[in-house]
């Protein structure tokens, strides 16, 4: 599902970008056309519900007479044990936790999100489709990190690529144009895609686009190069790779007043490939929740809001000498206030800032000592902050970006000292992970030197800091850096 997930990225970067590069509209931006929010503003509830229901049949069918999965095998008295016994922590892999559960839960949000529900509807919808899974669907206990991180997840990457989809449809046109729009479209929100089917209007003609939000502002940029993984203070044979990283910003970052939920969102993806480690290295979202603008002039701008995050950080074991893990950590349920700032009163440039401060409903951090079934990590509750700054020359010659961020991970449910490790059921046991608590920082430069047009050179250095401190084993301090040289392409 992951590779599935970045192909889209990449699909969408591109067909988009070559869309509006048609459309001189795209450089005007567009408000959405009332007709078109008439048109599709009718709440269809059974259909909705028939949908996410549909979700979990098919889902279930596939694990349990293709797959033939253990967890699959349900009955009348799974279910009534799943009742009786209540929610528990489980032990599935990162991925699996923290990026297929919030995209199953992308699914039950865009089936109602496609049938006239608004965000906070739609995010009731995801949350009833998982507690109908985690309930009904396995013959596993329910996963309490589960019913967080599938619908909270779910809202972020449902609204997304809602919004995604959004942008390539258009009902006024037909033929090769039209079934490829809708095409795409499918693949980026598949719910979105079968209601259009059901309903016809995947095929139906009508004198508007049909688009819910108009033409926003959009930034599309893509970058490709060589990465190096760097693990203490040395770099292995495995450590050099191939790195590519989009960035996507939707709306007006400024233009808080009066805006819906993810009026305004930004992504940053980084897709790899390299021995060893995953395809899927980062995904980071930014969704404004509401807004304000605190400060209007004519060169210097200030805005205040409620923001969602999702943070997914990903690396695997790159040396056969120290079997070590880089770095692995997501929070995937995470909200917070937020500022961002823009001063335009200098000279030969432009200067943005922003800065962060969220609550982690749910995250994960990478465990020294935790191995259970397939987990590595300890799933965990905390605080984080982010800070950026970034500088532009006016003739956009030099990007400079700056971007910090902290991560307080508590673990607090725990297993007892003396576990007995040789004889336990990993399926019940009911742990977050090791008690400890983790600080994680993640430090960022990023700089772009344009070459010719839309074409810039790009040089990219991270750091990956971790110090968990135990309260049954000693405490670990880490230390991982990634660097990448890239040729960047800005979509405008």
């Amino acid at each position: 599902m992951k590779y599935i997930f970045t192909s889209l990225l990449l699909l969408l970067s591109f067909y988009s970008s070559a869309q509006y590069s048609r459309d001189k509209r795209f450089f005007f931006t567009l408000p959405p056309d009332s007709a078109d929010i008439q048109f599709y503003a009718p709440k269809k509830g059974p259909q909705a519900v028939a949908t996410v229901f549909g979700i979990n049949m098919g889902v279930w069918i596939f694990d349990r007479f293709i797959q033939k999965g253990d967890f699959a095998y349900i009955n009348g008295h799974t279910i009534k044990e799943n009742f009786r016994h209540g929610f528990i922590w489980d032990n599935d892999r990162m991925g699996t936790n923290m990026f297929l559960h919030p995209y199953h839960g992308s699914l039950y949000y865009n089936a109602a999100r496609s049938n006239g529900y608004n965000y906070w509807q739609s995010g009731l919808f995801s949350l009833a489709g998982s507690g109908m899974w985690e309930l009904f669907m396995e013959c596993e206990y329910p996963s309490t990190n589960d019913i967080i991180a599938t619908p909270l997840g779910g809202m972020v990457l449902g609204e997304v690529f809602y919004r995604a989809s959004d942008l390539l449809l258009d009902d006024r046109a037909y033929g090769s144009e039209r079934f490829g729009r809708e095409a795409i479209a499918f693949m980026v929100s598949p719910m979105r895609g079968l209601t259009r089917i059901i309903h016809g209007d995947a095929w139906r003609k009508r004198a508007t686009s049909g688009r819910q939000f108009g033409l926003p502002p959009v930034s599309i940029e893509v970058s490709a190069g060589i990465r190096v993984l760097e693990l203490q203070d040395a770099v292995f044979d495995q450590g050099i790779g191939f790195g590519s990283e989009i960035r996507i910003e939707y709306g007006d970052k400024f233009e808080a007043d009066r805006g819906k939920p993810y009026d305004y969102f930004s992504i940053k993806t980084n897709l790899n490939v390299q021995a060893s480690q995953p395809v899927l290295g980062e995904l980071s979202i930014i969704g404004r929740i509401v807004g304000k603008e605190l400060l209007e002039k004519e060169k210097q701008t200030l805005s205040i809001g409620l923001y969602q995050h999702f943070d997914y950080y990903d690396s695997d074991t790159i040396s056969d000498i120290s079997f070590k893990t880089p770095y692995k950590f997501c929070t995937p349920a995470s909200f917070g206030g937020g500022l961002f700032y823009r001063n335009e009163t200098f000279k030969r440039g432009l200067m943005e800032g922003n800065f962060h401060l969220n609550g982690i409903l749910l995250g994960a951090s990478l465990s020294d000592y935790y191995r259970v079934d397939e987990r590595n990590y300890n799933l965990a509750n905390g605080l984080s902050t982010k800070v950026g700054f970034s500088y532009s020359s006016f003739n956009q010659k030099i990007r400079l970006g700056l971007n910090s961020q902290t991560y307080y991970m508590f673990t607090w449910k725990g297993y007892p000292e003396q576990m007995d490790w040789e004889h336990f059921n990993p399926k019940t046991l009911n742990a977050q992970g090791d008690r400890s608590r983790a600080q994680l920082y993640h430090s960022n430069i990023r700089i772009d030197y344009r070459l010719r047009k839309n074409f810039y050179l790009t040089g990219d250095f991270s750091s990956y800091v971790r110090r968990t401190y135990y309260k049954y084993f000693e405490n670990v301090y880490s230390s991982t850096s990634e660097s990448k040289l890239m040729l960047t392409y800005r979509f405008k």
